[in-house]
Order: structure tokens, then sequence, then C-alpha cells
């Protein structure tokens, strides 16, 4: 997705650039077309809770991500802006097992969007640098990847993660079947704010079900 970049530095908030996408009205269901974006990317496997691949790989995703960002800021592009929300699209092998019962059987992709000026040299100078610095666990694992969506539903949901989530994911699957529509690709959610950091009660998520015509 093209953006314009022409002032020096620039201070970009890509959540206010992208509102449609980053930004959901309280109770109320969108279809949207999510347009092809760039993302840092790591794949891994179970429950995120308690669970130190999935700390290990979301560490190695904001190394790269704060690297790139104040690199930039410093190259010739003179641009600064704000990282990205992390998200997450999840899945399992047989969907039958999709369920909070079986979180250990849980595929999962973490993702932090990329403005389209980063390029593929970029990002292997960052890894390069962060190993030099930091060298985080998992850091070989995180690559660039153009990911399209395409047509969507989303709906907001404010709360704890987990079973908490499941009124407002029945209400997007139900919209969904209620339009005409039915579910394909992933399930996706965006943390527009970090649980470390944030009561439960506080938490702030996008939840978004890529959807196409039902035949």
């Amino acid at each position: 997705m093209k953006l314009e970049h022409e002032r020096p530095n620039e201070n970009l908030d890509y959540r206010k650039e992208l509102f449609h996408l980053y930004n959901q009205k309280k109770n109320e269901v969108t279809f949207l077309e999510v347009p092809p974006m760039t993302f840092l990317m790591i794949d891994g496997m179970g429950s995120p809770n308690d669970n130190p691949a999935y700390s290990d790989a979301v560490g190695a995703l904001y190394a790269i991500a704060y690297y790139l960002k104040f690199a930039v800021k410093k190259s010739t592009l003179e641009i600064d802006y704000k990282v990205m929300p992390l998200e997450g699209l999840w899945w399992a092998e047989d969907m039958r097992l999709f369920t909070l019962e079986h979180r250990d059987n849980w595929l999962w992709r973490m993702m932090i969007m990329q403005p389209d000026f980063i390029t593929t040299e970029m990002f292997i100078e960052a890894v390069n640098a962060v190993r030099r610095k930091k060298n985080p666990p998992r850091l070989d694992e995180v690559h660039l990847e153009i990911y399209e969506e395409g047509l969507s539903a989303q709906i907001f949901h404010a709360g704890p993660y987990g079973e908490a989530e499941r009124p407002s994911i029945d209400r997007v699957h139900q919209t969904i079947l209620d339009q005409g529509y039915r579910l394909r690709g992933k399930h996706h959610e965006i943390y527009l704010n970090t649980p470390l950091r944030t009561d439960p009660a506080k938490l702030k998520t996008i939840i978004r079900q890529p959807v196409e015509k039902a035949k």
C-alpha cells in the first residue's frame, strides 16, 4: 500500500494514515477491503500463555521494528514514524482443534506492519545490526513479507483475551453469515495496547476475519 512521504523529518502515525484498518467503532461489525501490506513476521506453535517461544518471537519482532524506525529517522529519508501494533494470525491444522481447550495445537504468525519504503536490504541490515547488539532468541526466524488479506469483516473487542473474546468472535462470524459471506483464511487479531503493561479489563483488540461470498 503506497502512502506519500514528501516532507523531511516527517512524523508519521500509520494508525491515523490507515484509520479504517486500525480503528473500529464499538458495537459494530465493519466490512472492508484490506490492501496488500508489508509485515515483519515470525511463525510458531502453542499457547501464547507462559510460552517462552512465543515471548522470544515477539521480542525478536520488536527488536527489528525499533531498529528500523531509528535507522530510517537517521537516514537520508529523514522520516520518523511510530512502530505499529502487534498483530497475530491464529489457526490450527485441524480447525476442530482451534479451541481454548487445545491451545497447545494452535499455530500462529505474529506480525508488525512496516512502511512501504522498508526494503529487503534495509531488513537484512537491521537483522545483522540487532544480532551484533543484542542477538535475541529467534532473531533469524523473522522474515519480511507482503500479506494480502482482501475482503474482511472486523469488530472491536474490549477486555481480556481468550474466552472473554467469544461473544465478539461469535458476533462477527454471525454477521458474516447473515450478509451472505463465509469465513476464509486465518483468524486475525490486532493488539492496540500491550497486555504486559495493561490491565486485562482495559485491553483493546480488533478482531478481523477474511471472508468470501458464499456459494
